[in-house]
């Protein structure tokens, strides 16, 4: 029998005993409910860091990240299912490697995978025969076959026999009660067969439904299509509500009354910009990839037109609200509740009140924020502190604007108090004799 068929046949034995030692590249919002989970299934998780406070974090048995508490990181720190370490040397003495490193635009919005290629450049030099790795972060069709794979080859290892490679995009959605990691189907695709099944074999120790694909490439492709699906979905709302704004129509109403076409319509509201990591990021992924092959891919672009439009927008509807009091934007105090990109989660990532609130200070307001979730902005430009959200606090605004529909929020008590709301988000729909106060998106 070969070394590698050997080594195949140990580490399938190992992932069935749950006795496989596994490396999570990463501990952010992706990383580090996956260490958990594992952790709690019975693997031995090492969590890979690159920040020294967060090593620092979990080795003291807490966590930063939200719906993970620190019981739990505690818990399984104390039974020794979960450490974290700055060293890289943890990947060579791992069965399994599960990279969840983040994946930015940079400044020209393409394709930033340096944090994937140092992430592996780290492996590659310590990668051994009878490994299982997966690329977990989000990345343009291709990535894995055309950057990952060279590196890990270099060892003189043969993919699909001496190790295992495969893609398997994360699908965590921060803050939501029902779709967790364990009921969330898994979509994962391996550079060949064999990975593929190695992998479809470990995550099925923790997850209830997986997906295989016939490639990485799939795999990754999957990714994009979700989140360009709800970005160009978003994007066209967004643009029904300016129309909607221009035919003096609620769009709000439009969407409730086409929602109750039990066919054919799927409904998506409009906002104040899209958020997060994923929807403002992802589809600019595949549209550098596509460029690179010569094929334009319109709708993506126009849909990042639209959405980057909306923070102005506001900012606009913000004005007009002023107008009604014979007030401008420049000197108006302005407070802007909720600065998250969705309701009750404490990430910023890419939100749009973000924009908001630097545009309204640039045009002179004074602008306070309220956010049960964040007590301090320190994002540049911004530099702010949570407000107390109070009567006073309310009264004596100019105009509130609803940017974050938190389920605290007191829409009835919000606009009895405040002179005048610019709601992006329908928060006060419910809320009796709001039109009069109200200037909805």
């Amino acid at each position: 029998m070969k070394d590698s068929e050997k080594a195949s046949i140990e580490l399938r034995k190992k992932i069935e005993g749950r006795s496989a030692r596994v490396s999570v590249i990463g501990l952010g919002y992706v990383g580090l409910p996956l260490a958990v989970e594992l952790g709690k299934a019975g693997f031995e998780v090492t969590g890979v860091e690159t920040s020294s406070d967060k090593v620092s974090l979990i080795e003291a048995g807490r966590s930063d990240v939200q719906g993970i508490p620190d019981f739990e990181v505690a818990g399984l720190k104390a039974v020794g299912k979960l450490s974290a370490t700055l060293d890289y040397d943890a990947t060579g003495e791992s069965d399994v490697i599960i990279i969840c490193v983040p994946t930015p635009l940079n400044k020209t919005r393409d394709p930033d995978v340096s944090f994937i290629i140092d992430a592996f450049t780290q492996i590659a030099k310590r990668a051994r025969r009878g490994q299982l790795v997966v690329l977990e972060s989000t990345t343009y069709p291709g990535t894995t076959q055309e950057v990952v794979l060279p590196l890990l080859e270099e060892r003189a290892l043969k993919v699909g026999e001496d190790f295992f490679l495969a893609f398997s995009p994360e699908r965590v959605d921060p803050g939501n009660q029902v779709y967790t990691l364990k009921n969330t189907p898994k979509v994962l695709g391996g550079v060949t067969d064999s990975c593929t099944d190695m992998a479809k074999l470990f995550y099925q120790q923790v997850i209830s439904e997986l997906v295989p694909v016939s490639s990485t490439g799939a795999a990754e492709m999957v990714k994009m299509l979700e989140n360009t699906f709800r970005s160009v979905n978003i994007a066209l709302v967004n643009e029904v509500a300016l129309m909607c704004d221009r035919l003096g129509i609620d769009v709000w109403e439009v969407i409730d009354a086409a929602a109750s076409k039990p066919f054919g319509f799927i409904p998506f509201y409009p906002g104040p910009g899209l958020g997060g990591h994923c929807i403002p990021v992802d589809p600019h992924f595949l549209a550098w990839k596509l460029r690179s092959l010569n094929f334009h891919s319109r709708f993506i672009e126009l849909s990042g037109e639209i959405t980057r439009g909306m923070p102005a927008y506001v900012v606009s509807k913000i004005g007009d609200a002023l107008n009604r009091f014979e007030k401008s934007i420049n000197g108006s105090a302005v407070l802007v509740l909720g600065v998250t990109y969705k309701p009750d989660v404490d990430d910023i990532r890419e939100s749009p009140a973000l924009d908001i609130i630097a545009n309204l200070q640039e045009k002179g307001a004074n602008v306070s924020y309220n956010d049960p979730f964040v007590d301090e902005l320190s994002v540049e430009p911004l530099n702010m502190k949570s407000v107390t959200l109070t009567e006073d606090q309310i009264a004596s605004a100019d105009c509130v604007v609803i940017t974050t529909n938190h389920s605290s929020y007191d829409c009835s008590w919000i606009v009895e108090h405040a002179l005048c709301i610019v709601d992006t988000r329908n928060a006060t729909k419910e809320v009796s004799d709001a039109d009069r106060k109200v200037v909805k998106l």
